[in-house]
This record gives C-alpha cells, sequence and structure tokens, in this order.
C-alpha cells in the first residue's frame, strides 16, 4: 500500500487506536488530535471512517504478510517457521493482556456490527491458516494440514482471548509453551 506521509500517519493512528478502543469507539476527532492534524486535513485524507478501517485492515495484511516473509527467510524448515508463529505472541502478550489481540479483537467488533469490512478482516486470520497449511504439509501432513493449522491458532487466539479476560499474560507464555511440546510430539521428537 503506498500512501502519502500524512494518509500513512492517520493509518497508523487509526490502526492503534482501534486496537486499544475498538473500531466503534474510535473518532475522527481522536485519529487526528493523535496526528496532530486538523479535522479539514483529516477529511481531504479520508472521507468515511470505512475508508480508514479498510485502510487499516490493509496496513494489518502487509504487516503479517512481512512477518511470514520474515520467518520464511529466517527459518530454513518448517518446524523453525512453525515454532516462530507458536511463539509470535510473546512479544506482545502485555498489550494483549490489556487489549487482547488485535486481529480477534478487531473481527470480533466487525462481526458484530455486521459490517461488510468483516470478510476482509477475516483474511488476516486466513494468511495465517494458509501458510500454517503449507508448513504442516512440507512436514508430510497433508491431509492434517489445515486441522493441525486450525489447532494452533484456536490455541493461539483462545491465549490471548484469556489473557485478556483475566488479566494474566503468564497464560500466553503457558500456551505457547503447550504448543511447542504438542509440535515436539506430532513430530516424534
Amino acid at each position: 500500500m503506498k500512501l502519502s506521509k500524512t494518509k500513512l500517519k492517520i493509518s497508523e493512528a487509526a490502526n492503534e487506536l482501534f486496537y486499544q478502543q475498538g473500531f466503534e469507539h474510535t473518532s475522527f476527532s481522536q485519529i487526528a488530535t493523535k496526528v496532530g492534524i486538523s479535522r479539514g486535513n483529516f477529511y481531504y485524507h479520508y472521507k468515511t471512517k470505512d475508508e480508514i478501517l479498510t485502510a487499516v485492515i490493509t496496513l494489518r495484511l502487509e504487516t503479517i504478510r512481512s512477518l511470514i516473509e520474515s520467518w520464511e527467510q529466517e527459518h530454513r524448515t518448517p518446524e523453525a517457521r512453525i515454532r516462530a508463529f507458536i511463539r509470535s505472541s510473546l512479544p506482545n502478550k502485555e498489550s494483549t493482556k490489556i487489549f487482547g489481540c488485535p486481529m480477534g479483537s478487531l473481527c470480533s467488533e466487525l462481526n458484530k456490527l455486521v459490517h461488510p469490512a468483516k470478510e476482509e478482516a477475516a483474511e488476516m486470520f486466513s494468511l495465517f491458516r494458509r501458510w500454517l497449511v503449507v508448513q504442516f504439509e512440507a512436514l508430510g501432513y497433508h491431509e492434517q494440514a489445515d486441522r493441525y493449522s486450525l489447532h494452533l491458532m484456536t490455541q493461539n487466539q483462545g491465549a490471548a482471548v484469556l489473557a485478556s479476560t483475566l488479566g494474566d499474560s503468564t497464560i500466553i507464555e503457558t500456551q505457547s509453551d503447550a504448543m511447542e511440546v504438542w509440535l515436539t510430539e506430532l513430530l516424534g521428537r
């Protein structure tokens, strides 16, 4: 996504506010204030909140694609790549404890609103799902690849929801450790 500097700043600010407050509870003026621009200048760049939402979803999808690409480059084996996915929630465990998972919370909110962008937002999960399937297939689990992919994603999201609900980031650590043990056992190591 090629954006002007101001549009990118607006998208990044909206991304942060949508994560911390939710899409529905974030106003144009809050985003404009965070960026440090007037509402008039803001409206020059984005006419509707849905345009901003599309930009935020696009930004998040690009971030996920970059993350996946970095795992592909940094880790030579599918096992190491899967482990990178499992550990990916650890650096953000404290913000997850407070605000939940950025993908999960946005998708849940859009589902409740029956918002037309909910399918676009679901693509965030689909990117991970398809990528994990490829990794499990490379390990020889062709028939089980999608089931294993969903298993890891479900464990990851469940840990995020419980960490946020109970205010306990150690749930994310414990669940990551459990997923690593599961993968080790699956691979017979």
